[in-house]
């Protein structure tokens, strides 16, 4: 997932969980605007010289036949489409609002991915549970984060920007854009691989994970779960496997910092 600064998957003593949010942004190609105050995250914390994807003269390009499913293009135009629709509140206190956006030239819904993604955010074993986190997707008007299903490349620049190396394999969360690789979302990990949706659970709950503020852990115990903020897509180091913040009991699963 992501490491500290992503994809993708993803651990230090808390701070509050509102001490690293981003600022609203004003919409959805606000995130193409670099912040420094805000520390990006990503499961590759190298810093990169930012490189231009390129994309063919119709937005896509060659690409790499999937384990799962067609072909993931590498690249894209890095202009997206918003998913129609909303949803109704969930959590307590202030709720955040998000969209959901997916790469041009991407053959996915972004109404079926915005679906999935309000599935994973309202989930009662989600960020809903620490008491004071809530969500709302809109499609209009201000935001406080966009969830962003792109190819690997724009993936990269995006990321890029903020100093991150994904290498065309992992998610990251920079200022207010939660960045999805498509290859992550479509093929997940070999871990994941016979359970992809329960992958994409823990791409959307480690990255919004990073917005709330929440660093990376590692496993806490052999035999237990692996912790929502864990790196799984680097090993799951004893752990078994897990994408929730949270036990059904209310139980935060967290582990040793990562430094």
């Amino acid at each position: 997932m992501a490491a500290l600064g992503v994809v993708g998957c993803a651990v230090v003593a808390w701070l509050p969980a509102d001490s690293k949010r981003s600022p609203t942004a004003a919409g959805p190609d606000a995130g193409a605007e670099r912040d420094p105050s805000v520390r990006p995250t990503s499961e590759s914390p190298k810093p990169r010289t930012p490189t231009e994807p390129t994309a063919s003269a119709t937005g896509k390009a060659e690409g790499t036949p999937s384990s799962s499913g067609p072909a993931i293009p590498r690249n894209g135009p890095g202009t997206f489409v918003t998913a129609s629709g909303g949803s109704g509140r969930v959590g307590k206190g202030k709720a955040l609002r998000y969209k959901v956006e997916v790469e041009n030239g991407i053959d996915l819904s972004p109404e079926d991915i915005a679906e999935q993604v309000e599935r994973i955010l309202a989930d009662p074993r989600g960020w809903t549970a620490d008491g004071h986190s809530g969500f709302q997707r809109v499609s209009t008007g201000a935001t406080d984060f966009v969830v962003k299903v792109a190819t690997p490349g724009t993936v990269d620049k995006v990321c890029g920007q903020y100093g991150l190396e994904t290498g065309g394999e992992v998610n990251c969360s920079v200022a207010h854009n939660v960045m999805v690789n498509l290859k992550r979302w479509e093929e997940a990990t070999p871990v994941y691989a016979k359970d992809v949706t329960s992958y994409r659970a823990l791409i959307v709950n480690h990255e919004v994970g990073h917005f709330l503020g929440h660093g990376h852990v590692t496993c806490p115990a052999k035999g237990g779960p692996a912790p929502a903020m864990m790196q799984q897509i680097k090993g799951m180091h004893g752990c078994v496997p897990n994408v929730w913040p949270y036990t059904a009991d209310g139980r935060y699963i967290t582990g040793p910092a990562v430094p």
